[in-house]
């Protein structure tokens, strides 16, 4: 099986910098943007066709980051990736006149292609772009990123069933399948599950996989990316709320709560040993 120890080391770097830059900033949504890290990492330096070099080339695979609060990973990775400084994402975080807002700017930030913070709007938008693509005879692909707190807006069930309907060829969506909310488990809530029924019924094709060994992640990402050329794909990656700090993990409190002074020192030691 394919090492990927380089993406192993990425994602520890990744979150490090979420860490920080929600420490320094007194904010930032760090539960959702921890179970996202491998998601994108993956996509980022393995699986997308891009090239931070030029953000703007018209045949560069398209993201969107639904559930658009969890600029902190978002940006971090994007920072790792060469769009711009690690420490100028750090110092800038969410203050006024940043490129960096809360949630991602489009008009602003180098590398962000639509900007988000509506809940379940995200694959709406994504369908409409692999639209475009396919009507002016591009081929790249376009990947949503959602929340399973978010997937209980109908307008995303809409799309769902109007991609499936269609066939919608060249639409990924992922889903941060961590289970957790902004003030309970998804459980306890209004539980969207079960994700891969309702979606095989709306004639998506389902992939389950890891959304944190990359020996499985991988694989299911560029998978997905080769099936969509026929038609919409699901990718449902388990994540866990808060991964890589223990005291973060499944804790709903952490959804958009940033560690203080003492909380990143514990948490970076623990990242430390993953090193």
């Amino acid at each position: 099986m394919t090492s990927y120890e380089h993406l192993r080391k990425t994602a520890n770097e990744i979150r490090k910098t979420i860490l920080i830059t929600a420490n320094r900033a007194g904010a930032g949504h760090v539960g959702g943007s921890l179970s996202e890290t491998e998601i994108l990492t993956a996509l980022y330096f393995s699986v997308m066709n891009i090239d931070p070099q030029n953000p703007a080339w018209e045949g560069r695979d398209r993201f969107l980051l639904s559930k658009g609060h969890c600029t902190p990973g978002y940006y971090a990775t994007l920072a790792h990736r060469g769009y711009f400084g690690v420490d100028s994402l750090v110092r800038t975080f969410d203050e006024a006149g940043s490129i960096f807002q809360a949630h991602p700017d489009m008009h602003k930030c180098p590398g962000v292609d639509y900007s988000t913070g509506s809940l379940g709007q995200g694959l709406s938008v994504g369908i409409g772009i692999a639209e475009g693509a396919r009507l002016n005879h591009l081929a790249f692909n376009t990947w949503v990123l959602l929340g399973d707190g978010e997937s209980q807006e109908g307008q995303l069930w809409e799309a769902f069933m109007y991609a499936g309907a269609k066939k919608a060829p060249h639409i990924i969506a992922i889903l941060d399948y961590n289970k957790v909310q902004l003030s309970s488990k998804v459980e306890d809530n209004v539980n969207p599950a079960p994700y891969g029924e309702k979606l095989s019924a709306f004639g998506w094709r389902v992939l389950e996989t890891d959304g944190h060994d990359f020996d499985w992640l991988v694989p299911a990402l560029e998978q997905a990316a080769q099936l969509a050329a026929e038609g919409p794909v699901a990718v449902i990656a388990h994540t866990v709320k808060g991964k890589g700090v223990s005291f973060m993990e499944g804790d709903f409190r952490w959804h958009g709560q940033a560690p203080n002074g003492e909380q990143l020192k514990l948490a970076l030691a623990e990242l430390e040993v993953r090193a």
